[in-house]
């Protein structure tokens, strides 16, 4: 398990989002859970595709299209969406997209 005393006062600061692919930083790993920031820039996408673990994501900035069970959800900052392990999942940016994913472990 990796140190759980850190403490982020800022996580969207945690996470440079001025790349040309989608990017992800694992902020804390345990045997129970893992978290991770997620950042998309402007028109963004990271295709559908399936997960060996479930993940309830988090927007803590910007907005986006979602894949859910076939159809697409819009979400803005403080939206929430959960997957099901091996469901199909898929993000597009509209703008600046910084997400909290909270993972079973893997």
């Amino acid at each position: 398990m990796e140190n759980t005393d850190e403490i982020w006062t800022n996580l969207s600061a945690q996470i440079d989002v001025a790349r040309e692919q989608p990017f992800k930083k694992d902020l804390l790993t345990t045997d129970s859970f893992n978290v991770a920031l997620v950042s998309l820039g402007k028109n963004q996408e990271i295709p559908p595709h399936p997960e060996s673990y479930a993940v309830f994501f988090l927007v803590l900035e910007g907005s986006g299209t979602f894949l859910k069970k076939g159809r697409e959800v819009s979400l803005e900052k403080q939206g929430s969406l959960y997957y099901e392990k091996n469901e199909q999942r898929g993000i597009k940016s509209d703008e600046k997209l910084i997400l909290l994913g909270i993972q079973e472990p893997h």
